[in-house]
């Protein structure tokens, strides 16, 4: 009996090893993290809000400025702004204004700030493409 209890078992494991079950080999790969296509930063007189923002490739970005002075949202360096030229569609905002950027093609981070106020930490930070 014990010879053919033994036996039962064997077949029993390789008829599971030969299924596959257990196996993770036939499963598709989880997809990355997803990504919007826009996303909204939004101008203070305390600063920026949210600092850092995440997009996906080809994505934009609107820049509202509800401070109580203008603004010139440009992207970094200071002063060359040439990082993400597709900042320089925002430019100049009056209180109340807002704008958005061009699309933002290639994967990188872009650093962004007030070209008229470059040295203020309040109003700088930065776009992640992905």
């Amino acid at each position: 009996m014990k010879r053919a209890a033994g036996i039962a078992l064997a077949v029993l494991l390789g008829a599971a090893a030969c299924s596959g079950a257990g196996s993770n080999s036939s499963s598709a790969p989880s997809p990355g993290p997803v990504y919007p296509s826009s996303a909204t930063i939004t101008i203070t007189p305390s600063g920026v809000s949210p600092k850092t923002v995440s997009i996906s490739q080809g994505g934009q970005v609107t820049f509202v400025n509800n401070d109580t002075k203008s603004r010139n949202m440009q992207s970094n360096p200071h002063p060359e702004h040439d990082d993400c030229p597709e900042l320089g569609q925002v430019g100049f905002l009056l209180p109340g204004q807002s704008r958005t950027s061009g699309n933002l093609n290639i994967t990188r981070t872009c650093g962004f700030h007030d070209h008229d106020d470059f040295a203020d930490i309040n109003v700088q930070g930065s776009i992640v493409i992905h």
